[in-house]
């Protein structure tokens, strides 16, 4: 019974490290040197007109990918008064003009009527093409990893994660039933093989590629700024961007994304 614990853990073990390996060449090979922000750069009106860096679109789908980038607009329009967005997950239209291209997009998700669920907009927004013009932007620049790296990183070391887990776990289970007065010396040691093996991944892991990402390559990673970088673009509105709804301080606009999944 416990070779079958022992082939289960182990091959657990070999592909989720596998998967991580093949996540972390398919990054590397798109990875390349992040351009310096150009003077010529169209200004984003997320962030007042300025072009620093990254813009506020682009940080968000850097780290959080279409729907962060969906979420993000839909905040910036609330904070503007242009959206009012209901604790229920609802999205109602107040000015039904459009700054920009992904706003227009925002309003046209939303549609005719003036009102529609968050997660049905956001879904809207992820296929849109201006928001596809932002993920196209970023991997051009090879600041985001391109449709064929993900799942990416972070995804592959969840699973190492689970399979360092899961091995302890099978040999507990191959200890509790193995015959009473065997020796478990040799059987807990063919368990130390695979833990060694996730563990040692994990660990290289961490030290070579986190922060993990599914979203942006090293050298997007690198251009995402702390709040302080950004003094063009609101704190609130770039702590959103890098942060996720964890960083409003509005109790209503945090209950509209959570109650819509966010």
């Amino acid at each position: 019974m416990w070779l079958l614990f022992f082939l289960i853990a182990s091959t657990a073990a070999v592909l989720s490290c596998a998967l991580l390996c093949r996540a972390a060449v398919a990054a590397a090979r798109t990875a390349r040197p992040a351009p310096e922000a150009s003077a010529g750069a169209a200004p984003d009106p997320a962030d007042g007109g300025h072009r620093p860096g990254l813009t506020l679109y682009e940080m968000a789908y850097l780290s959080g990918g279409p729907h962060r980038l969906a979420d993000l607009v839909l905040v910036l329009m609330a904070q503007q008064r242009r959206l009012l967005l209901a604790d229920t997950g609802w999205a109602t239209v107040v000015d039904p003009v459009g700054k920009d291209a992904v706003e227009r997009a925002t309003l046209s998700a939303i549609g005719p009527e003036g009102q529609r669920r968050i997660p049905a907009i956001r879904a809207a927004l992820a296929g849109d093409d201006a928001v596809r013009e932002v993920a196209d932007r970023l991997v051009t620049d090879g600041l985001a990893l391109p449709v064929a790296a993900r799942p990416g990183i972070a995804a592959a070391v969840r699973l190492v994660q689970g399979a360092a887990l899961l091995v302890p776990l099978s040999a507990a289970a191959s200890y509790g039933t193995a015959p009473a007065g065997a020796d478990h010396g040799p059987l807990l040691a063919w368990f130390a093989l695979p833990l060694i093996v996730t563990l040692g991944t994990w660990a290289v892991a961490r030290f070579e590629l986190h922060p993990y990402s599914d979203w942006a390559t090293h050298a997007g990673e690198r251009q995402l700024p702390s709040t302080s970088d950004s003094p063009a673009a609101p704190a609130s509105l770039t702590s959103f961007a890098l942060r996720g709804p964890v960083a409003l301080t509005d109790p209503t606009l945090r209950a509209a994304l959570h109650s819509s999944g966010a």
